[in-house]
């Protein structure tokens, strides 16, 4: 194996800049290299604050914007087929104006959604993604036993498996 192909890690724990060893251990403190955040799967927390009227109007803007797009929309299109100026589509859409019940119902309308798909924020689609993630029996019984590994084992574990999906093989 030549010197150029071997990854070059700094220990997060002693700081020691080396080279990664086969058990992607340090050298001189022997704690894992790789220190990942194992995204929890299951039930997600839910703040006890209610989001601002800031924080609800871009989600709305980032909605609206997303599924304009997905139909292929402009935004002329759209507001057309709203019967309101092009600006007020884009201010939406730029968090600038908060649509009123009203204008949601009609931007629903013209974009052929639920209005519940305008005003969804990021929990409920993170819910989706789990529960679609989940659907996977593999990945169903992945997320069940990541919880009860040591760091070691899920630092090597998640190594194996992103070295899977890339096609790599890991030597040291």
């Amino acid at each position: 194996m030549s010197v150029d192909s071997r990854e070059v890690v700094r220990c997060e724990h002693c700081a020691l800049v080396q080279f990664r060893t086969s058990n992607s251990m340090c050298r001189r403190c022997h704690k894992p290299l790789d220190i990942e955040e194992v995204p929890v799967l299951g039930p997600v927390p839910v703040p006890d604050r209610q989001p601002t009227t800031t924080e609800a109007g871009l989600q709305v803007a980032n909605q609206v914007r997303d599924i304009r797009r997905a139909r292929h929309l402009s935004q002329r299109q759209l507001a057309g087929r709203m019967q309101v100026p092009r600006t007020y589509i884009s201010k939406i859409e730029n968090g600038k104006a908060i649509p009123t019940l009203g204008s949601l119902e009609r931007l629903a309308d013209a974009l052929e959604v639920d209005v519940c798909q305008l005003v969804r924020d990021t929990r409920s689609r993170r819910e989706e993604e789990v529960t679609s993630i989940l659907a996977d029996p593999f990945l169903a019984e992945i997320a069940s036993l990541l919880p009860r590994m040591d760091s070691l084992h899920r630092t090597l574990f998640m190594g194996a498996l992103r070295d899977k999906a890339t096609g790599q093989r890991r030597t040291a």
